[in-house]
C-alpha cells in the first residue's frame, strides 16, 4: 500500500474507509465506482485494485 501511495501521491486527494455491515465494501475513485464486493461477492486482492485504479486514472487523465 505504501508504494501505491508514493506512486500516486499527486493523484490522490483523499482515502477514506467507511465501515459497513456484512463485510461489504466499495472502492471509488473521484466518486466513480471501480470495485464492489457487494456486486462481485468476493474480496479483491491489492494488485487487482491497483490495476483498476490505474485504468480509471488513464480514462480520466
Amino acid at each position: 500500500m505504501s508504494a501505491f501511495l508514493t506512486d500516486y501521491v499527486s493523484s490522490i486527494a483523499e482515502i477514506s474507509l467507511i465501515p459497513a455491515d456484512g463485510g461489504k465494501y466499495e472502492i471509488r475513485v473521484n466518486g466513480d465506482l471501480i470495485y464492489s464486493k457487494l456486486e462481485t461477492g468476493r474480496h479483491a486482492d491489492p494488485p487487482e485494485i491497483i490495476g483498476l485504479f490505474e485504468e480509471q486514472m488513464k480514462e480520466k487523465g
